[in-house]
């Protein structure tokens, strides 16, 4: 052990005296470094970007979802087996839980006219769920079905048809069963360049106050977030209470969120692949011209390693020393190309390329324990062929003048 200590502390001498030589030859491996540690971390981001955006659609880890339908076609009591759902998912105590209604439509007056409107119901569970985001205002709330004039949410093309009015103050009328005026509290963005989708989006609970059953073209749906470790458990013990003792209908139990793809885990895995070939290739050039500039070092070395072998040092002493100040030399480029990758990531115009990103990631540590890796793991390949050639040199012929 003190051999090796002292072998360590002999490196590190001769990178101190060598500093301009070794900084110059360091360079492309810190970079390297940097460039497989950055990737990691941009993995990561790319894999919160599209996490995020299959939350928006399938909800997050782990949604199941409910569906229902007769099987003789006549029209589903929806309130009915929204009552039943209610009494089973009180054995689970789900902490979120939201039904969802597609397929109405309700009519808005603009500044224009009255137009036809798609309308959608939700629980204030819904956009947590979907990680759905705003663009201005908040969310729709339990309380607020207790109001008089339930608010409602619209997306970003509806409300650029009223010309974009604060939101402070700002209504809009409806027909049917939600017939009356209600504040706008919240606005979505377009999900895409050119989006016009014009969307309304209320309470399920306001709704309901004023019909008595749904359109027949109304679909009616149940989504409730439970932990992934337990889903496979949930899933089973919930359609089996659902189904139990009804009759005439089939209902529909399924997991909606991006665990159920294997897909897109692999599509990740692929991604980081690629560039981190890439970016191992460059190391792998980089350690190559270190290997020259090793060689060409150690023979300029040769005088002292035959004072050294003259004075009793072993050959594994000097494999190792020599060894060793290609190992520490590339293990500290490779912290310097780390601190930069750090640096570089969580520079804004990084994360400008991940617009909409609600929870950017912290940097990986495995990001950073696979770049020292690789940078030490360079630094032996670097080191072995000029402490071979060190090892090998005779005494005689090094101290020769």
């Amino acid at each position: 052990m003190s051999g090796f200590v002292g072998a360590l502390v002999d490196a590190w001498s001769e990178l101190r005296h060598h500093k301009l030589r070794v900084m110059l030859s360091l360079i492309g491996i810190a970079v390297s470094v940097g460039a497989i540690a950055a990737v990691v971390c941009l993995g990561e981001y790319q894999r919160q970007v599209q996490t995020e955006q299959s939350d928006r659609y399938g909800g997050r880890l782990a949604t199941v979802q409910v569906t229902a339908y007769t099987t003789d076609g006549s029209a589903m009591d929806w309130l009915s087996f929204d009552e039943r759902v209610d009494r089973v998912s009180e054995r689970f105590a789900f902490s979120h839980r939201t039904r969802v209604v597609d397929g109405l439509s309700v009519g808005v007056q603009t500044p224009d006219q009255l137009q036809s409107t798609p309308l959608k119901l939700v629980d204030p569970a819904h956009p947590v769920i979907h990680r759905t985001p705003l663009l201005e205002g908040r969310w729709l709330r339990d309380a607020d079905s207790e109001l008089l004039a339930s608010p409602v949410v619209v997306t970003e093309a509806l409300w650029d048809s009223f010309g974009r009015p604060a939101l402070d103050g700002f209504t809009i009328g409806l027909d049917g069963a939600l017939a009356g005026t209600h504040p706008v509290v919240g606005v979505t963005p377009r999900q895409y360049l050119g989006d016009e989708e014009k969307l309304v989006t209320a309470l399920f609970d306001s709704y309901v106050a004023g019909v008595d059953t749904f359109p027949g073209d109304a679909s009616v749906m149940w989504e409730m977030w439970v932990p992934d470790d337990m889903v496979a458990e949930i899933g089973p013990v919930l359609a089996m209470d659902l189904r139990a003792g009804l009759d005439g209908v089939d209902v529909g139990v399924m997991r909606t969120d991006w665990g159920s793809r294997p897909e897109l885990q692999q599509s990740f895995a692929l991604f980081e692949i690629i560039t981190g070939s890439i970016a191992g290739l460059v190391l792998l050039l980089g350690g190559l011209g270190l290997v020259n500039i090793q060689l060409v070092a150690m023979r300029q070395r040769i005088r002292e390693i035959g004072v050294r072998r003259s004075f009793g040092a072993t050959g594994g002493r000097i494999f190792t020393s020599v060894l060793l100040e290609s190992v520490v030399a590339t293990a500290v480029a490779g912290i310097v190309g780390i601190a930069i990758a750090i640096a570089i990531m969580r520079a804004p115009f990084v994360l400008q390329m991940f617009q909409g990103l609600q929870d950017v990631p912290p940097f990986p540590l495995r990001a950073a324990v696979i770049g020292l890796i690789a940078a030490v793991a360079i630094g032996a390949l670097a080191g072995f062929i000029p402490a071979l050639v060190a090892v090998r040199a005779k005494v005689i012929d090094a101290l020769r003048f």
